[in-house]
């Protein structure tokens, strides 16, 4: 397991430990669930500058990701409804993902958090963001 989902999984444990199961939870904390990691957020930008992107060219955007885990990632976001998987019976098979109008909504949360990351992240970390075809450079 990614350590990235072994820390989401804790905070996840962390933030429902004693509560009841009728208990209410803070909305910010499905939020959390939902793109918490670091590959979800990526996922959610790089489809949102296309219409509809091939497994194969989120794979190509984002090379230092394993297949395992990309596609657990969204196989979790169309399991809430955030993006649409279209599977085509053809030889090679096709897949394609795009934003549902839910996945769309969250666009302008992501690039509130970009610009407040390239306006106090630290040097190295934007260094390497330079080069992000996602959110930051809409």
């Amino acid at each position: 397991m990614g350590e990235d989902r072994r820390k989401c999984l804790i905070r996840r444990e962390e933030q429902t430990e004693g509560l009841a199961g009728d208990e209410e939870r803070c909305p910010l904390e499905y939020g959390f669930e939902i793109f918490c990691g670091k590959w979800k957020p990526r996922i959610l930008c790089l489809l949102g500058t296309s219409e509809t992107m091939r497994y194969s060219a989120l794979r190509r955007e984002m090379a230092n990701v394993s297949d395992t885990v990309l596609a657990q990632a969204l196989k979790s976001l169309a399991d809430e409804g955030i993006v649409e998987r279209r599977q085509y019976a053809e030889i090679p098979p096709r897949v394609e993902y795009t934003l549902t109008e839910k996945g769309r909504s969250v666009l302008p949360i992501l690039k509130s958090i970009c610009r407040w990351s390239r306006a106090y992240g630290n040097e190295a970390t934007l260094r390497s963001a330079r080069d992000c075809k996602g959110c930051c450079s809409s």
